[in-house]
């Protein structure tokens, strides 16, 4: 089992209407070193002087057998700003959530080079 992902036009719950049939509405999510194109649909460079900026809500949706898209970017989704946590018995920060698969126009490898990652809370 794992999830697929599906980035919403809604902003936040206000903007949901119903509830989903499988799965999870997540809202609340930061992107770092990337933004999300509302209009185009897919994960582009953040605008000049703005390290981080909202996302959207992502529908998180349990599948079988999911086969994620090799063009899309495995943005890592962290619990906050910082990235760093200790290390678990699994090898895996304890800051580290999982990986978020977000459509994007770019080789994935554009987005690990700049650092691009989902936040779940900011460290002012």
């Amino acid at each position: 089992m794992e999830f697929s992902f599906e980035i919403l036009e809604a902003e936040g719950p206000e903007d949901i209407e119903t509830k989903p049939e499988d799965g999870v509405y997540i809202y609340g999510l930061y992107i770092e070193m990337a933004r999300w194109d509302r209009e185009a649909g897919h994960v582009t460079d953040s605008v000049p002087g703005r390290m981080i900026e909202t996302m959207p809500v992502i529908h998180f949706v349990p599948k079988e057998d999911y086969k994620i898209d090799p063009e899309d970017y495995l943005s890592p989704l962290y619990k906050t700003s910082l990235r760093a946590g200790v290390l678990s018995t699994t090898g895996q920060s304890t800051n580290f959530v999982l990986y978020v698969a977000i459509p994007s126009k770019e080789i994935p490898d554009n987005w690990v080079q700049k650092a691009a990652a989902l936040l779940c809370m900011l460290d002012d």
